[in-house]
């Protein structure tokens, strides 16, 4: 017994395992009983979910509203996912959830993984082309053309050219581009000669699209020139892309008949390379983006991109060995740039 006055000594107690918000004590049953196995069931319903639509997003039908155009235009985002349900799983100290989670983190990895490095070449390109929406309500078209000049582009294809502002481009391009054409609301500027021009039926009633023949250093080019319809979430009948595919397919049929053998498209499709109803083109050229880009290269809308509607494609063997977009200017699109090898 301790006297009076005296401390008892008393056994320190040894330090907690595992403390902390995430320590090991936390993980074991809840005040209700369940493990940590039980618990974030639809945490994890949702994980594989978001899988689901990862791997068989070409399976989500386009018959209500274009759900499927619509997944696969915004495709990359579903990315987002994964960190807001771990950050949930952790919180909610769920073991299923977070092995769940792994279906879409791989997914998504194997996916689009390689499209977050730096994949241009660094070699040595024979030529840069740029496309660019300049957008008719362009708000700064003279620092549109002042930006189109300082990209070094050997040749440059716009879209929506409209109004008193085509007269603009005309005459503060043609400094720098000795050769031009323009066909209803789409043009082309080029350093080398253009030769035989063609509108291209897009069967919307008025012209958007056209192949020019472009004499290079290296040999002769068929430049496709396109602005594919718009499309639009509604309220009532989701997203409307009918006239855009049908025109999509317009365009993937004179591109299949090129006699050329080298040829570029360049110009906005109002779709992405996942969007499914674009395979029409998409499944006969190579993206340059995809194969030469750093990052993923949203171009729309300028101010928060999201999506890569604005496209340079090859076929042929034209080698891209850079691709990026240009900064930001009045119109609502970014421009969009590459340089190939011939």
């Amino acid at each position: 017994m301790a006297q009076a006055g005296t401390t008892e000594e008393r056994t320190p107690a040894p330090p907690a395992r595992g403390g902390g918000f995430l320590g090991l004590r936390h993980w074991g049953r809840d005040r209700r009983g369940a493990t940590t196995w039980r618990r974030g069931l639809l945490l994890a319903a949702l994980a594989v979910l978001v899988a689901l639509l990862l791997a068989f997003h070409a399976e989500v039908p386009n018959g209500v509203g274009n759900l499927g155009s619509l997944l696969e235009t915004f495709l990359p985002w579903l990315g987002l996912a994964v960190p807001v349900l771990l950050a949930a799983a952790l919180l909610r100290r769920s073991a299923t959830a977070l092995l769940a989670l792994l279906l879409p983190a791989a997914l998504w990895a194997n996916l689009f993984g390689g499209l977050v490095t730096d994949r241009s070449g660094g070699g040595h390109g024979d030529w840069t082309v740029v496309s660019h929406n300049v957008a008719a309500g362009n708000t700064d078209v003279p620092g549109t053309i002042r930006g189109l000049v300082g990209s070094g582009a050997q040749i440059v294809a716009l879209q929506e050219l409209a109004g008193s502002a085509l007269r603009s481009y005309e005459t503060g391009l043609a400094g720098a581009y000795p050769y031009h054409a323009v066909e209803g609301t789409v043009g082309l500027w080029s350093k080398y000669p253009i030769g035989e021009v063609s509108p291209v039926d897009l069967r919307m009633g008025w012209t958007r699209a056209f192949r020019a023949e472009v004499t290079t250093p290296q040999g002769p080019l068929a430049v496709y020139v396109a602005h594919l319809p718009s499309v639009r979430l509604k309220a009532e009948g989701g997203f409307t892309v009918d006239q855009r595919d049908v025109s999509a397919q317009a365009l993937g049929n004179a591109i299949q008949a090129e006699r050329v053998k080298k040829v570029l498209l360049l110009g906005d499709l109002n779709g992405t390379m996942n969007d499914r109803s674009l395979a029409p083109v998409t499944s006969q050229m190579r993206s340059a983006q995809g194969a030469a880009g750093d990052g993923f290269g949203f171009s729309w809308p300028a101010a928060f991109p999201m999506a890569r509607i604005d496209q340079i494609m090859s076929k042929g063997g034209l080698t891209p060995v850079d691709s990026r977009t240009l900064p930001r200017d009045g119109s609502d699109h970014l421009p969009v740039a590459a340089t190939y090898r011939y």
